[in-house]
């Protein structure tokens, strides 16, 4: 009987349907970009010093420029030297005094300069923004800053819990459903972040986007990974991740129209409820029904696809059956992910890939951001050092194989690690450019691991699979900015030898991973657990052929 990769050979791999398919999922893919990173722009904290009572009058009457201003009123930082203000103390004096002087106004008011006292930020804090953001709102400074980090491990929280839970749901009842209500709570949450009056509704609601959201986008990646043939896996899967890119650059457009966050927030997650569309625009999985023993369901979807594509079904294929037909429909569960020695095997170094992956993706950039620049053109700069990761692999995948440039590329991700740590201040250049080949390696490693996770999962677990093993890149954002900020307390560069240790790690592990280059995907467990036999019993073939025309 024919299997639905033979069928798709005949009504067409990657057609017009499955062109529009991937174009309207790829706009889903752009809208999880301002989630995932979002916090970049949401979250800016602006330079900012204390607010203390008189000073503006004060300033006004003397006819201070700002500068002269924050001289004049705002004590130094402790340790950053006389060019930078303390942004959590200031001097407890009455500036709202008779006789103060224009020219010394401390000395008139204390006499001794060095003997002012200080005290914390009572009056709240003036900070030098055009616009608005979280911090600035609720104030998320000096001895509150923690609850920025704390709202961004919410997303990550969320993250994590939403991949186990909402993977198990896309297995059991369709991805279709688990995609437009995860799309549907996206929303709605979003919108009503927009609008929350405190800081704790504020990281309530972010924490729910943050549990549909990621499971939302993989489950979209899995939908279109189904729908085409084998040979067109890889393209649409970094079309998908290169439609991601495209919304980083959008988010930055929209950060520079709109600086106030409650705006932009708005701006970002209206689209959201245009993709319930979806519903008269998108089919069930055909893989999906047929592991569901769903065969007539199934075959309505290979007609409509046919029909998209202006093809005819060949009377040969009209009728699907799958092995054990009588049998009951497999229900995913989590001890598949481990039961079985191969399916184990890929379970345990999916996840520590995509830890890998997490960690030195999300720490290169918080310990290379370019601190003095135009936050603007920096996250632009980084969005754009991705399209050529995609370029590559669109010309490599299909050729070599997905093991080895992954290999090759957590290699030069460890590698310009290694040499960014030792190459000293002097020769920035050399720093830089070795920078952006780590980004830009595991970028790669990124896009690869989307294109192989689905690849190795049977497609009545492959949803969970996916969702599970990514799991681990949440685990890995939750950790990153400890392994950064606390490790480079020690030595600077310290982060970036870990990094080259996990990530060198990462590129000899990959390599026990069966190759799936123009393979069908697995549709149950023995198909999972005889990949790698069937890859050398493929060499044994070619062997013994040689040896009989001999």
């Amino acid at each position: 009987m024919p299997t639905l990769d033979d069928i798709l050979e005949q009504i067409g791999e990657f057609d017009f349907f499955q062109k529009r398919t991937l174009f309207v999922l790829c706009l889903l893919s752009a809208t999880f970009a301002p989630i995932y990173v979002g916090i970049f722009f949401l979250g800016f904290t602006p330079e900012h010093h204390c607010h203390s009572p008189g000073v503006a009058e004060l300033s006004q009457r003397c006819g201070w420029s700002l500068e002269e201003q924050l001289n004049h009123t705002v004590p130094e930082w402790g340790g950053h030297g006389a060019g930078f203000g303390s942004r959590c103390r200031r001097y407890e004096v009455d500036w709202n005094a008779t006789g103060v002087s224009c020219t010394d106004p401390l000395g008139s008011l204390v006499g001794n300069r060095s003997a002012v006292p200080l005290g914390p930020c009572q009056d709240g804090w003036v900070y030098d923004s055009p616009g608005t953001s979280l911090v600035t709102e609720f104030n998320l400074v000096c001895e509150d800053s923690w609850k920025l980090d704390l709202f961004q491990s919410c997303v990550n929280v969320g993250f994590f819990i939403g991949s186990m839970s909402i993977g198990y749901i896309a297995d059991r009842f369709g991805r279709k459903l688990c995609l437009l209500v995860t799309i549907l709570i996206n929303a709605a949450s979003g919108v009503l972040m927009a609008f929350a009056p405190s800081y704790t509704w504020t990281a309530i609601f972010r924490l729910i986007q943050g549990l549909v959201s990621k499971a939302g986008w993989l489950t979209g990646y899995v939908l279109i990974a189904e729908f085409v043939g084998s040979n067109y896996r890889r393209a649409v899967g970094i079309t998908y991740q290169m439609a991601f890119t495209v919304g980083l650059l959008i988010l930055t457009a929209l950060a520079y129209a709109l600086p106030h966050w409650r705006w932009l927030q708005l701006a970002v997650t209206l689209p959201n409820f245009f993709f319930l569309l979806y519903y008269w625009c998108l089919p069930e999985s055909p893989r999906w029904l047929i592991a569901q023993k769903q065969n007539d369901k199934a075959m309505e979807v290979i007609k409509h696809i046919a029909k998209g594509n202006k093809k005819k079904l060949p009377l040969s294929f009209q009728n699907l059956s799958s092995e054990d037909e009588d049998g009951e429909k497999l229900k995913p569960s989590f001890l598949d992910l481990v039961r079985t020695p191969q399916i184990r095997k890929h379970t345990f170094i999916l996840m520590y890939s995509w830890f890998t992956s997490s960690v030195l993706y999300q720490g290169l950039i918080m310990h290379m951001g370019v601190a003095a620049g135009n936050m603007y053109l920096d996250f632009l700069y980084s969005a754009l050092v991705e399209f050529p990761a995609a370029f590559i692999l669109m010309l490599t995948l299909d050729r070599i194989g997905r093991r080895y440039p992954w290999a090759a590329a957590n290699v030069m991700a460890g590698g310009a690690c290694l040499v960014t740590a030792l190459v000293p201040d002097t020769l920035y250049w050399l720093k830089m450019t070795a920078a952006c080949l780590g980004r830009m390696g595991i970028t790669m490693c990124y896009e690869i691991i989307c294109v192989v996770n689905p690849e190795l999962y049977p497609t009545f677990l492959r949803n969970l699979g996916v969702l599970v093993c990514s799991s681990m890149c949440d685990l890995g954002g939750i950790i990153t900015p400890f392994l950064v900020y606390r490790l480079a307390e020690l030595w600077h560069e310290l982060p970036l030898v870990i990094f080259a240790v996990i990530g060198l790690i990462d590129g000899g592990l990959v390599l026990l991973l069966p190759e799936m280059k123009g393979r069908a995907l697995p549709e149950t467990i023995e198909d999972a657990e005889n990949l790698h036999r069937q890859e050398r019993s493929k060499e044994k073939t070619i062997y013994l052929h040689v040896l009989t025309s001999e």
